[in-house]
């Protein structure tokens, strides 16, 4: 074999080395970032007494099921809470924020880019800066004890839906708008006839974000509600803490039964992420 003929190997096995150091690196990640959740389920299926001796141990010595017989049996109240709001949530704000995206993106009104820009600076006053005025503005509404502060302050001010429905009406070629008005078509048939259909990616990212937020909410449940019968999960998840003791089984079992909805959504959404927010419907 000559000098030339090892030097090349040489060189292609660099790339090679180079892929499974990389390989290995995602796969310690992966597993870094997994552990958690496997630690959850393995003690959801642990008996007290294992789950108090045996903490870290990711496989339960003496599998049992009476943890999710006794979660299920508590959480199908707050889980009905939790869904409604969920909804409302994405459906309000999926609403506002594709209205409002659309109306930024393509529609020409007075301080349109000032307006804008005002809004999404609303995004960096923290939540607990403006929570006792908000408290003090929905009892006298009479609004407290009730499921209206969870979700039309959140689907009536969506900051965020705003920016991405807005970041993606901007990337439909004008054409597409242009056509249609020639056809007669008005601003509001151009919104729900050719933009919403395009929207699917966007309109997909941000329902599991609301979603999720809404989900996992839990401090407005707790300064909000006071009725045990309108409460959400994150707050059901509390009463298997007490003072002195906390089912730590138990609260595993009802935590992975919290979690599969928002895997669920995630899973039916999943393909419009991997199409993306550029998609516009363009065809040769």
């Amino acid at each position: 074999m000559t000098a030339s003929q090892v030097s090349g190997r040489a060189v292609l096995a660099r790339p090679q080395t180079a892929r499974i150091v990389y390989y290995a690196f995602l796969i310690v990640l992966a597993a870094g970032c997994l552990f958690p959740l496997l630690w959850m389920v393995g003690t959801s299926f642990k008996t007290g007494a294992d789950a108090q001796s045996s903490p870290t141990n990711l496989i339960p010595g003496h599998p049992t099921l009476s943890n999710y017989d006794s979660a299920l049996h508590l959480l199908p109240r707050y889980f009905w809470n939790s869904t409604e709001l969920a909804f409302l949530n994405v459906f309000g704000l999926l609403i506002v924020a594709s209205l409002a995206g659309f109306a930024f993106a393509r529609l020409d009104f007075p301080l349109r880019n000032a307006i804008f820009v005002a809004i999404l600076s609303t995004a960096l006053v923290p939540h607990i800066v403006y929570l006792i005025p908000q408290y003090v503005v929905f009892r006298e509404y009479g609004w407290v004890d009730t499921h209206y502060p969870l979700w039309v302050p959140r689907a009536m001010t969506p900051v965020f839906g705003t920016f991405l429905m807005r970041q993606f009406f901007l990337t439909v070629p004008k054409e597409l708008e242009e056509a249609a008005r020639i056809d007669g078509a008005s601003s509001l048939g151009i919104y729900w006839r050719i933009m919403l259909p395009l929207a699917k990616p966007a309109l997909a990212t941000v329902a599991v974000f609301t979603f999720v937020d809404s989900w996992n909410d839990l401090l407005g449940p707790l300064i909000f509600i006071n009725s045990q019968k309108l409460q959400t999960l994150p707050v059901a998840l509390a009463l298997f803490q007490g003072e002195f003791f906390t089912n730590t089984a138990g609260l595993m079992a009802a935590a992975t039964i919290t979690i599969v909805p928002v895997l669920l959504v995630f899973l039916l959404a999943q393909k419009y992420f991997v199409q993306g927010i550029s998609l516009t419907g363009l065809k040769d």
